[in-house]
């Protein structure tokens, strides 16, 4: 049984959407001779350009704290997701709330299983209740415009397209895409890094670092057996590459015809300098992900029990500034390190060292 709420107040989507296929790829798309994939390409940059000067203004004020619809100390998501029917207006009509079965819409279910294993994670191993730490209703769109080639966090919800069914796939299927996206929201109600520059590359690296653990933590995956993919879902048959991201080998993920080659970057030495993309934040983002990766697997274990800690207490520490760059970002988690013993800042700061990212002479101070 569903009940249709788009008469009551529906809203386009109002805030720039922190999206997790990046404009480059979408442009390559664009300019592909086969109407196929370059009409919903085009479209979806259309849609994601829209709302671009909107996301700045948000980082800049701060997020809107709307009041709870629930008691704060409830030990349970409370999600919704909705059937957007292919329209742009949000939220559409809900399929699927809190404790009901499932529905023979796959996205649906997919879209509610993937809420349910963020909020899982965040408060099994982080003790985080919700996204914005006070038990947030988590609520999704699925089936977003027609063959829209992306899916975002907008500030209050995920959204989900279908893809255009040549290159990408249904955005639902990816735990760590849906994970990721909300991490757009952790970082919101946090750090609220600005969305452009180097800044703009660890908003994007963090909501990596968590989109991959909510899928280790799903499985219960070492750091040895985890693939360090993002986004190895979204790619359909046929396409040369493995996911749209490797935090373990950046450059790695994609070789193909109509995508080009992979252009993230594992070292600054490779630093794109690019007013494209809001400064490379998707891009520029390997070097951070591939320090993260290094730290993990070299503390070993589960990653959300060594590494990923860490990097949730820079977050969510109230020390790192909005408009923080890689090197004053590696020195927090290096200092964040020590609560974890001389092991665990080792591995930090080589970690850091290894991507040329400076720490300001800290790297001095690994034990022998």
């Amino acid at each position: 049984m569903t009940d249709d709420i788009r008469g009551s107040s529906p809203r386009s989507v109002a805030t720039t959407p922190c999206a997790i296929v990046p404009p480059h790829l979408l442009n390559r798309l664009a300019r592909a001779e086969e109407p196929s994939l370059n009409e919903p390409a085009r479209r979806t940059l259309a849609l994601d350009a829209a709302q671009r000067v909107q996301r700045r203004l948000t980082a800049e004020i701060g997020p809107t704290a709307a009041p709870p619809r629930r008691a704060p100390d409830y030990p349970q998501p409370l999600r919704t997701v909705c059937d957007v029917e292919h329209r742009q207006e949000l939220p559409g009509r809900r399929m699927r709330g809190e404790g009901e079965a499932d529905v023979t819409d796959t996205s649906v279910n997919h879209a509610y299983d993937g809420l349910g294993a963020t909020f899982d994670f965040y408060l099994r191993t982080l003790s985080r209740l919700s996204i914005d730490g006070a038990g947030l209703p988590l609520d999704a769109s699925v089936h977003f415009q027609e063959d829209y080639d992306n899916a975002f966090w907008d500030g209050e919800q995920m959204v989900f397209g279908d893809g255009d069914g040549r290159i990408f796939g249904d955005f639902t299927q990816s735990p760590d895409v849906i994970g990721h996206e909300l991490t757009h929201g952790v970082t919101q109600y946090t750090a609220n890094l600005t969305y452009v520059g180097q800044s703009g590359a660890l908003n994007e690296h963090l909501s990596d670092v968590f989109g991959s653990l909510v899928e280790q933590y799903a499985k219960g995956e070492t750091t040895e057996e985890a693939n360090w993919l993002i986004g190895e879902e979204l790619l359909r048959p046929g396409v040369q590459g493995v996911a749209l991201r490797s935090m373990k080998a950046p450059g790695s993920a994609y070789d193909d015809d109509e995508l080009g080659k992979d252009p993230q970057p594992a070292h600054m030495n490779d630093f794109v300098q690019t007013f494209a993309d809001n400064g490379g934040v998707h891009i520029n983002s390997g070097i951070p992900n591939h320090a993260f990766y290094l730290a993990a697997t070299q503390l070993g274990g589960h990653a959300w029990d060594g590494a990923g800690r860490i990097w949730y207490d820079v977050l969510t520490g109230g020390e790192l500034a909005g408009d923080a760059d890689f090197t004053s970002f590696a020195r927090l988690t290096a200092d964040a390190a020590d609560a974890y013993g001389p092991q665990a800042r080792d591995a930090v700061l080589l970690a850091w060292d290894a991507v040329g990212v400076p720490t300001h002479g800290l790297s001095r101070l690994v034990s022998q």
